[in-house]
């Protein structure tokens, strides 16, 4: 039986302070919710986002307002999640699922990157003025560090003078690197990751052998628990890359760790994983045999790799001292 996102696990703090700011008229123009990968920013998001159409309406309208958002059609609804990049070769379809601001001109321009470009900020700002029926109006955007430097001053010119009605909801899992002044001008909501008793009724739906190595890796993720319960393909991946990660620790060479990191690589793997089960598997070891060189070697590794150095390089250092005697 599949899990279904929609569904909002834990968060109390953050969603009893945004209905705080509805209840009192405090509704920022602008919101940063700030937080780890899959732990449910962007459900709260969308979750706010209702509750702010549905101000002062009856329950048949809000019922009708909650349909047009779950169809991305309300009018005073704007989302920025997935982008149109041709490698991927998507289609127009499989967008509108997440986002319905224009795209057409990521395909005129052939857009490959997963970054948000000043010609996707336009074609936002030419939606923020419309006119609409609800108190406010909602634009959502996923993962705001995706903002080029053109697109993210632009942006700023936005948040500067707000159209009427206008909040801005938007998500971010690299809070250090964004603009000073974007996170000046938007009220941030920080998300923890969640405990074992407010993720268990998730972990329920999993086979019994596999609700304690899910959450160990989603680490108070839901979101993580819902991918790897819906996908027993990428739990197999995930248990095999686990393993392996586990046996790296063991590996009594140089020449076998360097060995399998490179491969790793070369695979075009995402790195994050791989950082993620390289970590829990140090953790498992940290009752046994340990050196305090492995457990600084990889903190080193984990914030060198956010940086323009050297992927290879990097990995190549990791295993030389996570190899010396």
């Amino acid at each position: 039986m599949a899990v279904l996102p929609s569904a909002i696990i834990g968060h109390e703090a953050p969603r009893a302070q945004l209905l705080s700011d509805i209840d009192s008229s405090n509704v920022a123009h602008a919101y940063l919710f700030s937080g780890p990968a899959h732990i449910g920013k962007m459900t709260i998001a969308k979750w706010f986002a209702r509750e702010l159409l549905c101000t002062d309406q009856d329950p048949e309208t809000c019922m009708s307002i909650r349909e047009q958002m779950s169809k991305l059609i309300h009018p005073d609804y704007l989302v920025l999640d997935e982008l149109w990049m041709e490698e991927k070769q998507e289609n127009w379809d499989a967008i509108a699922l997440s986002s319905n601001v224009p795209q057409q001109h990521r395909q005129k321009k052939r857009a490959r990157t997963n970054t948000i470009s000043i010609d996707d900020i336009r074609a936002l700002q030419e939606r923020l003025n419309e006119t609409g029926s609800t108190q406010f109006f909602c634009c959502l955007i996923r993962s705001i560090e995706r903002l080029q430097d053109t697109a993210a001053n632009a942006f700023l010119k936005i948040l500067e003078e707000p159209p009427p009605r206008a909040v801005f909801i938007l998500t971010t899992e690299a809070h250090q690197s964004l603009l000073p002044t974007l996170i000046s001008r938007t009220r941030t909501v920080l998300f923890q990751p969640l405990s074992q008793k407010e993720v268990k009724p998730l972990l329920e739906s999993a086979h019994d052998d596999d609700q304690a190595f899910i959450s160990h890796l989603a680490q108070g993720a839901p979101g993580r628990i819902i991918r790897l319960i819906n996908d027993p393909e990428l739990l197999r991946e995930e248990k095999q890359i686990h393993a392996q990660a586990m046996r790296f620790w063991q590996m009594p060479s140089l020449h076998e760790k360097l060995k399998w990191l490179t491969q790793y690589s070369e695979k075009g793997a995402d790195m994050d994983s791989l950082m993620l089960h390289l970590g829990l598997a140090l953790r498992e070891h940290l009752a046994q045999d340990y050196k305090d060189t492995w457990v600084r070697a990889y903190m080193k590794l984990a914030s060198s790799l956010h940086t323009n150095a050297h992927k290879g390089l990097l990995l190549e250092q990791f295993a030389l001292a996570v190899s010396a005697p």
